[in-house]
């Protein structure tokens, strides 16, 4: 008797079982820091502020983060075990490509959480802990909060175009024929995806300083590298 789930097909199904399961956790979390922690920061006292931040949320940041690297890796698993499958020229087609954009996409986004994010948050959790503890505020944690900010609220606006890549490679039937450049996509695909990572590591929040412009940024962005697949592929 054979079990499915031991063949290469089935490795590779258990695999996207765990990145869906991790994805989840990490996504999720983001969205509950954008969309309900921000927003109650704004509006609570400095005291539950800094009591929150101190207990509450290392917490949560552990599951975010450790959620984000388990996605990532498991990701770019799946990308290579099909890869295998399938053969590299796999890339060159239009699932292919879509993946690779969200992949992408994602990648930046786990990188964000582990070189931008969570080291900034380190900071601000020393710093809550040291007040609530009797002590002094570091006086760079609102620099630093603010830059996790901004890089959170870029990967809140990655994660709906990300969301949608998975989605399309395999249920959006985008034609590739001979007139297709994939060249010209990449060149403006990385080239836009890079400049809005450089205003997440330089730059300002922007339009997505509220939850409504960071959700309508993220559509915004999805539509234009939908439209790039459209006209390039």
């Amino acid at each position: 008797m054979s079990f499915a789930l031991f063949s290469q097909q089935g490795l590779y199904f258990f695999m996207k079982w765990l990145h869906f399961f991790f994805g989840i956790a990490w996504i999720g979390h983001l969205y509950y820091f954008n969309f309900v922690q921000g927003a109650f920061f704004a509006e609570t006292d400095a005291g539950t502020k800094n009591n929150v931040t101190s207990k509450l949320v290392p917490r949560a940041l552990w599951w975010f983060r450790w959620g984000a690297m388990l996605t990532f890796l498991t990701g770019w698993s799946m990308i290579e075990m099909r890869a295998r499958l399938s053969g590299w020229e796999l890339f060159m087609t239009s699932w292919g490509t879509v993946i690779l954009t969200g992949a992408i996409l994602g990648s930046l986004m786990w990188a964000n959480v582990w070189f931008v994010i969570w080291p900034a948050q380190k900071v601000v959790i020393a710093s809550a802990q040291a007040v609530v503890g009797g002590g002094q505020a570091n006086p760079a944690a609102a620099a630093r909060g603010a830059r996790a900010l901004v890089a959170s609220r870029t990967n809140t606006m990655f994660s709906i175009a990300m969301l949608f890549c998975m989605g399309a490679a395999a249920n959006l039937p985008i034609q590739m024929g001979p007139e297709s450049n994939l060249t010209l996509y990449w060149v403006l695909a990385v080239g836009l995806m890079a400049a809005l990572q450089a205003n997440a590591l330089l730059g300002k929040t922007g339009p997505m300083t509220t939850i409504r412009g960071v959700i309508s940024s993220g559509f915004v962005l999805t539509a234009g590298l939908y439209l790039l697949m459209e006209f390039c592929l």
